[in-house]
């Protein structure tokens, strides 16, 4: 049942939100929601092993990315979508108010310090491919830059950083990020949404898979859960990166040994001076409340449960 309409339409060269309009909730359906470059892979490959409940590397390909207009016909994936037997699994890069909400589904967002988001951002837009700017460029509206805007941004960090904190409203740009949290914040007392932290993830692994678990109504079989939460980490994604990111080798550069880079948090701080730091400071708490603030930053274990958490 349809629990809130979008209340808005985004569509740039990278993606569509009217896309969501020919997609038919089945109930179970999990769909992640996150910012660009926060963890939306691992969470993919987190999520994929407690459905199928087996630590074998799976093409993480079976779950769509709806709204990405550049990849593929929308009939195409609306068809791989409805011809899925299994649990199913989507994913999306938008603001949670440009799509459509049901109550039958099962949100999770991941969230991620801005500057460590940024960092992971300018791994992705280096290693992009001449033909991957192309199809983002064919599907831009008139006037659109986008694609132009990423593919000229400065390549040294802390240039890319100043590019990427100045203001704009597309998926490349600081806006664009603390808009799409700013939107998942403010709904984050739904029953059905859950908020997840890349710290946390790097913290403890398997106890944020148990949240994620419980979350989905998912039964763990204790006898394969290490070999889930091993299958889980950054390493050993990295090691079967050909299997389960298989698709990435005409989008990137070195496909999945690019895409996947390091995994880590806080490179911003050999590469940012103390008045980058101040500006992201005045960005970050003019864009957001304090309590996203907080969370952004530090992550559950530090912040707390962001449900408890005040605005």
């Amino acid at each position: 049942m349809l629990s809130r309409a979008a209340s808005r339409i985004v569509k740039n060269g990278a993606m569509d939100s009217s896309r969501w309009s020919g997609y038919k909730p089945r109930s179970g359906d999990i769909i992640i929601g996150t910012a660009p470059k926060v963890g939306t892979h691992w969470t993919l490959q987190i999520v994929s092993l407690l459905v199928f409940q087996s630590p074998e590397p799976r093409d993480l390909a079976f779950a769509p990315w709806l709204d990405a207009q550049f990849l593929a016909p929308l009939d195409e994936v609306l068809k791989k979508i409805e011809s899925q037997a299994h649990r199913r699994i989507l994913f999306t890069h938008l603001p949670f108010d440009a799509m459509p909400i049901y109550d039958e589904v099962k949100y999770i967002h991941v969230a991620r310090d801005g500057r460590d988001a940024c960092m992971s951002l300018l791994n992705h837009v280096s290693n992009m491919t001449t033909g991957h700017f192309d199809r983002i460029a064919e599907n831009g509206r008139d006037g659109d830059t986008m694609q132009r805007a990423m593919q000229e941004s400065p390549r040294g960090p802390r240039e890319f950083f100043l590019n990427w904190i100045e203001a704009g409203t597309t998926p490349d740009r600081a806006d664009w990020f603390f808009n799409t949290e700013r939107s998942y914040w403010s709904e984050r007392h739904r029953p059905n949404l859950l908020l997840v932290h890349f710290n946390d993830l790097k913290t403890d692994l398997s106890v944020e898979m148990r949240r994620i678990s419980a979350f989905l109504e998912i039964s763990v079989k204790e006898a394969i859960w290490p070999d889930l939460v091993e299958a889980a980490t950054f390493d050993s994604m990295k090691r079967n990166g050909a299997q389960i990111l298989a698709k990435l080798e005409h989008l990137f550069r070195g496909g999945h040994e690019t895409f996947l880079h390091k995994g880590t948090n806080e490179r911003w701080r050999d590469v940012l001076t103390e008045a980058d730091l101040a500006l992201y400071e005045k960005h970050a708490h003019s864009a957001l409340s304090l309590g996203l603030f907080n969370w952004l930053r530090n992550g559950r274990r530090l912040a707390g449960d962001p449900i408890s958490m005040p605005d």
